[in-house]
């Protein structure tokens, strides 16, 4: 393939003194004295000329305000380049920046990434959510069996002679005030789910908050005092922000609980109680330091048997 190259391009190259014949098979990499690699690549040949075409690499990044004169200004692209989203999934440590709620600088946290980077699953969070939506029903809805509902239990009338259908109580089914036959009795609506699947459910919850980067972590949950402004204010600070679940490593600090029970779109967690279907209903998790390492502390626990 013929390539043109115009001579306002070759002028621009200041290490470029002039062109020699080349064969199509000699490629010859210099290494410049300035740290800049130039390569001496494919000879192109066009109406039996042989031109040489060099480039130059750097690693240092090229802008159109750039005043060293290393590329020419209006060669470069004006326009923002976009990198690739980070791949969901892969095991890999995460390193997000650690504030607090007067949005200080507070250094960075390495998320492990075995918790929160785990290939998302929907049918994971599915089970998970219906165990938990299962094992949190009451079960105390009761009706009277025959031998339970008040009345007596008399036969009514004589068996034959009066005309009338035989009965022998007058609290079957069929009578007003009767009992309920088949009702539904006290019992538990849990059902089994093994712990490595709830373990995972929590995980992949974890996991999807943080590539959606609505996981923010805090060096700590103090607040300067009980009033709720001091809530109110740092939420009206997030974006796409509805609601707000903070998790803190230990008990809840009385301040902070007083500053939340009147807003509620503010929820507060212990993380011995962080679970997954608190995490859905709640677009934006705000987690303490001590709770992350708290919360992969239990997910490295072997589970007993």
């Amino acid at each position: 393939m013929a390539l043109s190259i115009s001579r306002r391009i070759l002028r621009s190259f200041a290490s470029l003194n002039s062109l020699r014949p080349l064969s199509a098979s000699n490629v010859k990499a210099n290494i410049l004295g300035d740290g800049v690699s130039c390569v001496e690549s494919s000879v192109f040949r066009k109406d039996e000329s042989l031109f040489l075409a060099c480039r130059r690499y750097s690693a240092s990044l090229l802008t159109p305000d750039s005043s060293d004169g290393s590329f020419p200004s209006d060669l470069l692209s004006k326009k923002r380049v976009s990198t690739p989203e980070r791949e969901i999934g892969l095991l890999q440590d995460l390193v997000i920046p650690v504030t607090n709620f007067n949005n200080e600088d507070k250094g960075f946290m390495c998320l492990a990434g075995d918790v929160f980077d785990v290939p998302i699953r929907k049918d994971i969070i599915h089970r998970v959510v219906r165990w938990q939506l299962a094992k949190r029903q009451q079960g105390t809805h009761s009706t009277k069996t025959i031998s339970e509902v008040s009345g007596t239990g008399r036969k009514p009338w004589n068996q034959k002679g009066t005309g009338r259908a035989r009965h022998g109580t007058l609290r079957g089914p069929q009578f007003r005030g009767g009992a309920t036959m088949h009702g539904p009795k006290p019992r538990s609506h849990a059902i089994k789910l093994n712990k490595k699947v709830r373990r995972l459910g929590l995980k992949i919850a974890l996991s999807a908050r943080a590539a959606e980067g609505k996981l923010l972590v805090f060096e700590d949950l103090e607040i300067p005092s009980h009033k709720t402004k001091n809530i109110v204010n740092y939420f009206n600070l997030l974006e796409n922000t509805k609601k707000l679940l903070v998790v803190d490593g230990g008990p809840i600090s009385e301040k902070l609980k007083l500053a939340t029970q009147n807003v509620h779109y503010v929820n507060v967690l212990p993380s011995i109680g962080l679970n997954v279907y608190s995490i859905l209903l709640h677009d934006t998790l705000v987690m303490s330091r001590d709770a992350v390492n708290k919360i992969v502390e239990r997910m490295h626990t072997p589970i007993n048997r």
